[in-house]
C-alpha cells in the first residue's frame, strides 16, 4: 500500500502542526526532570479515542442506458471502430493529448441503433458492496449527479420518475449497509440533477428524504451520523444552487492547455438560482455552522470541485473558491465533490485566505466522480494548472476509470484509499492510491489561540 506524506513547505511548520494540538490543550506546571518516568496512561485517557470506523465516498453515478438524450447516439456508431473513432475525435477536439486516448467501454443499444458508452452504476455498486463485506463503511457520502442526463423529469420524457428511482438508486444502492439499521447515504445534488426544473430536483430530494438508507434534509444540510457519536459533522451544500447565484465564466483552453480569456458568462438554468433568503444566504450558513461545531471531524459534501484537472471546469472553480474557500480553510477538515468522471486528491495550501506566511496546514479536497461514466485527465491543462497555481496540488488524478473511495477515520487521523473496478464490470476492487492525512481543524483553533 502507498503511504504518502502530507505536504507541507518546511520540516520546522510539519512540527508546529503537530505540537499546536497539544500546546491549545496542556498547561506546563513546571520543568520536566528529564530522568522522570513517563506516567501510564490512565483508563480514562485510553478510553478519549472516540472515532475508528470508515465510511465511502462516490459520485456521477446516475448514468444508465436505459435513460438516454438523442445526443448520446447521434450521430449512430454501428460499431466498436466507428464509436472509437468518434470518441477518439472528441479526445482531439479537447485539445488532449492523443497518445494518452483511451476509450471507455462500450456495448451496443439495439433500441437506439448506437453504440453508446457502458455504465459503471452496477459495477461500482458491487464493488463498493463486495469491499464493504471486509471493511469499515458506517455512511456513505454520495456526491451529486446523481440522475443522467437531466434528473427527475416529471415525466416530459416519457420515463416515470418512480421506476427512474427504483433503476437508479434502489436496485444498485439500496443495500449498501444491509443489516445496520443506522447506515445512511448522505446525498448531495448535482448539475444533472437540475437540468430538467426546479420540480424535477424536489423530486429526487423528497425520494431521499422518504426512502432509507438514502437520505437528504433539503438541498443543504447538516447531519452527525450516528457512528460518529457526534464527534463527526457533515455539511452537505448544493454547488449548483451556490454558482446559479454568482457570475461564472465560460471555460476555454488554448491548444498548450493553458486558460483562454473569454468575456462570455456561464449562463445558468433560472430554476437553478437561489429563490429564498435561505438559499442566497448557503455560503454564510456554511462558515457559521462550521464555525459553531463541537465536532472533532468536520467535513464538508459538494458536487463541483475547487480544483480538478480535466479541463473544463476551472471557471466554475474559480468561482466556487471564492464563495466556500474562507470557510473551509478556515473551519473545516476536508472538501469532498465530484463533477470530474475521476478520482483526484488535491491539496489547496489556504495561502489565498491566510496569506503566504502562515502555519495552518492545507485543505484535502477528495474527487470521487467515477462512479459511473469516465474522462480522462487533460494533461496539458494539468501542467499548466501545476505551474501556474501555487495554492494547489494535486497529488493524485487518475482518469478513464470506474472507482470509489474509502475514508478510514480516527480521532485525528484519515486514511483515503482510491479504488478501481476492471471495465469488464465484474465489479472487483483494486486498491490504486492511499494517503495519509492530519485532521486539521483542530490545528488552525490552535494558531488562532496561540494568536
Amino acid at each position: 500500500m502507498l503511504q504518502v506524506k502530507p505536504r507541507v513547505k518546511n520540516a520546522a511548520k510539519l512540527s508546529l502542526w503537530l505540537t499546536l494540538p497539544l500546546l491549545a490543550s496542556v498547561t506546563l506546571a513546571g520543568c520536566i526532570n528529564s530522568e522522570s518516568k513517563p506516567e501510564a496512561a490512565s483508563p480514562q485517557a485510553a478510553q478519549q479515542q472516540n472515532i475508528d470506523f470508515g465510511f465511502i465516498a462516490f459520485g456521477d453515478s446516475g448514468y444508465h442506458t436505459d435513460y438516454l438524450k438523442k445526443k448520446q447516439f447521434t450521430p449512430a456508431r454501428k460499431d466498436l471502430q466507428e464509436f472509437v473513432a468518434f470518441e477518439k475525435n472528441d479526445w482531439f477536439e479537447d485539445g488532449r493529448v492523443m497518445s494518452e486516448f483511451t476509450p471507455p467501454p462500450s456495448e451496443y443499444i439495439s433500441e437506439v441503433g448506437s453504440m453508446i458508452e457502458t455504465s459503471g452504476m452496477y459495477p461500482v455498486a458491487k464493488a463498493m458492496t463486495d469491499y464493504c463485506h471486509g471493511a469499515s463503511c458506517e455512511f456513505s457520502v454520495m456526491l451529486g449527479d446523481n440522475i443522467y442526463p437531466d434528473g427527475a423529469t416529471m415525466g416530459i420524457d416519457g420515463k416515470d420518475d418512480s421506476t427512474r428511482f427504483d433503476d437508479i438508486f434502489t436496485k444498485p444502492f439500496g443495500n449498501l449497509g444491509e443489516g445496520n439499521p443506522d447506515y445512511r447515504i448522505y446525498t448531495a445534488l448535482g448539475n444533472h440533477d437540475w437540468n430538467t426544473s426546479r420540480a424535477g430536483a424536489m423530486a429526487q430530494v423528497d425520494f431521499m428524504e422518504n426512502t432509507k438508507p438514502f437520505y437528504m434534509d433539503g438541498i443543504f444540510y447538516s447531519v452527525k451520523p450516528a457512528a460518529g457519536n457526534g464527534d463527526v459533522e457533515i455539511f452537505v451544500i448544493d454547488t449548483e444552487v451556490m454558482l446559479g447565484g454568482t457570475t461564472v465564466m465560460e471555460a476555454e483552453l488554448n491548444p498548450d492547455g493553458s486558460e483562454m480569456k473569454v468575456d462570455e458568462i456561464d449562463q445558468p438554468d433560472a430554476w437553478t438560482k437561489p429563490i429564498n433568503h435561505a438559499e442566497k444566504n448557503m455560503a454564510k450558513w456554511l462558515e457559521q455552522g462550521l464555525k459553531n461545531s463541537t465536532a472533532k471531524w468536520k467535513l464538508v459534501i459538494g458536487h463541483h470541485p475547487i480544483w480538478s484537472t480535466g479541463g473544463t471546469k476551472f471557471e466554475q472553480a474559480r468561482s466556487l473558491r471564492k464563495l466556500i474557500l474562507p470557510s473551509l480553510c478556515k473551519y473545516a477538515d476536508v472538501y469532498f465533490a465530484g463533477h470530474e468522471h475521476s478520482l483526484e486528491l488535491h491539496e489547496d495550501s489556504c495561502d489565498a485566505v491566510f496569506g503566504e506566511n502562515h502555519n495552518a496546514p492545507p485543505l484535502l479536497q477528495v474527487i470521487s466522480g467515477a462512479a459511473a461514466k469516465q474522462r480522462g485527465v487533460h494533461s496539458k491543462f494539468k501542467a499548466y494548472q501545476d505551474k501556474t497555481y501555487k495554492d494547489n496540488t494535486a497529488l493524485y488524478a487518475k482518469g478513464m476509470i470506474w472507482g470509489f473511495s474509502h475514508i478510514q477515520l480516527t480521532d485525528d487521523n484519515a486514511e483515503i484509499t482510491m479504488h478501481t473496478t476492471p471495465n469488464s464490470g465484474t465489479g472487483e476492487v483494486k486498491l490504486d492510491y492511499s494517503y495519509q492525512y492530519q485532521r486539521r481543524s483542530s490545528i488552525v483553533n490552535a494558531l488562532n489561540e496561540v494568536k
